[in-house]
């Protein structure tokens, strides 16, 4: 795994256009940068690897967990985690069929936390300091209600590592 700090993430998938119920067999690809705020396959450095992107597909529940490491802040944008929708996992292999993509915001109070405590982040505190959901360049056109909505819940600390959800409504 790469190095950072420990995160569990858990996505539930729902149909918004039928009482929220539940959407299995959809394949989740999610990404996200290293906490160094690079990406692998993009980052100059780290084009020639594959890490911190994962696809699974999601269960009876609508859920799918994923294990990684706590995104950094680059400049410029606020500290996020990417993820697409396919309708199965057959599907997932070309970006064409995504049926959904989207965001994570990760909560503000706790990336603070992680950029000044755990070793690695430091960059990630002085990029977090000028950048918010309102003046980052994909966030900025959000409520405050829909911030809300694309921010997961987490619980944990820097040193042990964090544990979320999030509730991702989608038409189906």
């Amino acid at each position: 795994m790469a190095p950072g700090v420990p995160l569990t993430l858990t996505l539930t998938v729902v149909n918004s256009n039928a009482s929220c119920t539940p959407l299995s067999g959809y394949a989740i690809y999610i990404w996200h940068c290293t906490r160094d705020g690079q990406y692998s396959l993009y980052s100059s450095s780290i084009q020639d690897e594959n890490y911190l992107r994962g696809v699974q597909v999601t269960d009876a529940n609508g859920q799918v967990t994923f294990t990684t490491v706590y995104p950094g802040c680059y400049s410029g944008r606020y500290p996020h985690i990417h993820f697409e929708v396919y309708s199965n996992l057959a599907m997932a292999t070309l970006y064409t069929n995504r049926v959904l993509t989207s965001q994570m915001a990760m909560p503000r109070d706790i990336s603070s936390a992680v950029y000044n405590s755990a070793a690695g982040y430091s960059q990630s505190v002085t990029n977090l300091a000028s950048v918010t959901t309102s003046n980052d360049n994909v966030f900025g056109d959000n409520t405050a209600a829909q911030i809300a909505q694309m921010t997961p819940t987490l619980s944990g600390d820097a040193t042990a590592g964090f544990t979320g959800t999030i509730l991702i409504g989608m038409p189906a």
